[in-house]
């Protein structure tokens, strides 16, 4: 196991959240030594000048929270986020496309956004608490077959976070050896914490990482 800072994305999304609530963040991910910040792509650029000369990485969530802006829009904002020097994409599925078993759409929506980012890491939001287990077993096929570099659970802003019979969902469509899982809201605690990560899961999308390394709790949703 690798050390637990290293599986914590820390992660500020609200809409409140204000220029010199990133710029805490930033610090507080240099001072732990977390593996990334994850940010609307608005706070991308700003991130990416507090976090130079370091080795953090830089998340940016994409047609978020919702996943039912337009392909081309999601394409776009990607673009501008990596321009602006985020290393990583957290987007969202187009969850109505999904229950509509419009398939084909789901899959080119992911598609055209890992198409313009062969080399950096996509993750794929399924948003799970608005599927069923087969909806979630189907998502998570769908953005395997797209080229996702991992399933996340969450965005932190639905009915329901992260839990562990998503995750082991999630893990029994996953066959290729390739692909990894994030588990993504309400992980508040260590105990949370090492549940998903024993479960096999990869990385961590969470607002209570300090709380989390350091044997804490944390009231935050995300």
């Amino acid at each position: 196991m690798k050390p637990l800072n290293q599986y914590i994305d820390h992660t500020l999304l609200k809409a409140t959240a204000t220029i010199l609530d990133i710029k805490n963040l930033c610090n507080e991910a240099k001072k732990h030594e977390f593996y990334s910040v994850c940010v609307n792509s608005c706070y991308v650029s700003l991130a990416k000048e507090y976090l130079n000369n370091s080795s953090i990485k830089i998340c940016s969530v994409i047609g978020f929270p919702l996943g039912a802006m337009s392909t081309l829009s999601k394409v776009k904002e990607a673009k501008q986020a990596l321009n602006d020097g985020a290393d990583e994409i957290d987007m969202v599925i187009n969850i109505g496309f999904l229950k509509s078993k419009d398939f084909d759409s789901v899959w080119k929506d992911i598609e055209a956004v890992k198409n313009i980012m062969p080399n950096n890491i996509l993750k794929v939001i399924l948003e799970t608490c608005y599927l069923d287990e087969l909806e979630i077993i189907k998502a998570s096929e769908l953005a395997i077959q797209s080229g996702a570099d991992y399933i996340k659970t969450s965005t932190g802003f639905g009915t329901e976070g992260a839990t562990l019979n998503d995750i082991k969902l999630m893990k029994s469509v996953i066959n290729n050896g390739n692909t990894k899982i994030k588990a993504s809201g309400g992980i508040q605690d260590l105990k949370t914490a090492m549940e998903y990560i024993n479960l096999g899961v990869n990385r961590l999308g969470t607002s209570s990482g300090i709380a989390i390394i350091t044997g804490n709790s944390s009231n935050s949703n995300y």
